[in-house]
């Protein structure tokens, strides 16, 4: 490792991000292409690089998971409960993950859980390649694999604040959110074509050589201990407890998470995606409809990351959120409305572009509005929102199309997504005016 590489580079602000330096004008068609400025320091860079290899290979094992359960119990609800099983530990270890990434060296805590989620994939390969042919152990092991991954998201999501300064943090979500977005529909397509040539053990093999990867670039990060001295040795459930209390006392975080919640349990129509390719555009073809229904919304967010040039550097980041949370409820409900295979795909991408907007400016108010000592803790909780938050849409958006019909769902949370912003935009005001 290289140790004479500091976490600030040259100078550093008073919370330990590296010093700003002055911002060149952009002109032409830079203005709208990504802005690529965080890949200029050597500690993000590495961070950055290491997702664009892991996030193909984490798709990877996302799909061998469900297609090994699917091939041994032939029941798509056995699938589902794999999914349930997974959650639990997710939330509970995001949670209690952020305040060990407040409370230790994020660099060692990533160390750790990498090598954790890389034998986790040696497992999952063991078991394949041994034909033990086990639910059980499949779901075993998809909880450990969580578990992992939850202690992991909340201290590298929360390491991003000390490896660029305050006014690269939107370009620098861009970056990560797109390169997550990219693999969302590479890793699958790339699994599809693998499936059948060299079979699921290889692909989990693939995942847990990708992850050493990762352990390398982690390895080359600078130390990233607390700023502020620590009171307690230990990360409890006390300090997971204080997290919430600094959501509650800091309104613009808050707010934050709810504008998610808004955008994702009341809009997010993917439960409805099977029944609408089989009775709304059977006649483009159900398989056709199906794929293209289920790409469209990362596509959107794949092509809004290469344009984020145009409002990375947007310095009002809470009206940002807001406009972008309304724009999603407006494209899914032009996504309802629409009869035609293609033009709905056009609104999902579409709805992909504004959840981009949106994950970029609610990530920068995080990591911007929230002290180092409680960034963790405030990244475990975005972590649970992000996951439980579709979750929850597919039980409503589920329950709902079965009730009304599959597009009069859609129409209604869409609608729900634009009253519900305007009224919370309305009745607070603090995430409207925030700025950078």
């Amino acid at each position: 490792m290289d140790t004479s590489e500091s976490s600030t580079d040259n100078s550093a602000e008073p919370d330990g991000r590296p010093a700003a330096p002055p911002r060149p004008a952009r002109s032409g068609w830079r203005r709208w292409a990504m802005d690529t400025r965080p890949l200029r320091r050597p500690a993000y860079r590495r961070l950055w690089s290491s997702t664009v290899v892991t996030v193909v290979g984490s798709q990877l094992t996302a799909v061998a998971v469900p297609k090994q359960i699917y091939d041994i119990t032939g029941s798509s609800a056995w699938v589902g409960y794999a999914s349930l099983a997974g959650l639990l530990p997710l939330v509970v270890f995001a949670l209690w993950g952020g305040a060990i990434a407040d409370h230790m060296d994020r660099r060692k805590l990533l160390l750790i859980t990498n090598s954790g989620i890389a034998v986790t994939s040696l497992l999952f390969w063991a078991q394949a390649v041994t034909g033990l042919d086990s639910v059980l152990v499949l779901m075993t092991l998809l909880a450990l694999q969580q578990a992992f991954f939850g202690l992991n998201a909340p201290a590298r999501n929360a390491s991003i604040a000390r490896l660029v300064p305050a006014d690269e943090l939107a370009a620098a979500n861009a970056l990560g959110s797109t390169v997550m977005q990219t693999g969302l529909v590479v890793g699958p397509l790339l699994a599809g074509a693998l499936i059948p040539v060299i079979g699921l053990p290889e692909l989990y093999l693939i995942d847990a050589l990708a992850l050493c990867v990762t352990l390398w670039a982690v390895a080359r990060l600078p130390a990233l201990p607390p700023l502020a001295a620590v009171t307690s040795r230990r990360a409890g459930w006390r300090e997971v407890a204080a997290g919430f209390r600094y959501i509650a006392l800091h309104k613009v975080l808050m707010l934050s998470f709810l504008a998610d919640i808004i955008a994702m349990v009341l809009g997010m129509p993917r439960a409805l995606f099977p029944q609408l390719a089989t009775q709304t555009y059977a006649p483009y073809g159900e398989g056709l409809a199906l794929g293209l229904l289920f790409a469209a919304i990362p596509i959107g967010a794949v092509l809004g990351g290469l344009m984020s040039g145009t409002f990375s550097r947007a310095r009002r980041h809470g009206l940002m959120v807001l406009a972008a949370v309304a724009a999603w409820g407006a494209a899914i409900t032009g996504f309802g409305l629409s009869g035609n295979l293609w033009v709905a795909v056009a609104f999902l991408a579409a709805a992909g572009v504004a959840d981009m907007v949106s994950m970029v400016f609610r990530g920068a108010i995080l990591l911007s509005a929230a002290t180092d000592e409680m960034r963790g803790r405030m990244q475990g909780v975005f972590t649970v929102v992000v996951a439980g938050g579709p979750r929850l849409a597919d039980v409503l958006h589920g329950t709902a199309g079965s009730a009304f019909g599959p597009r009069m769902a859609v129409v209604g949370g869409g609608l729900l997504v634009i009253v519900a912003t305007l009224a919370l935009a309305t009745a607070t005001p603090a995430l409207r005016r925030y700025r950078a």
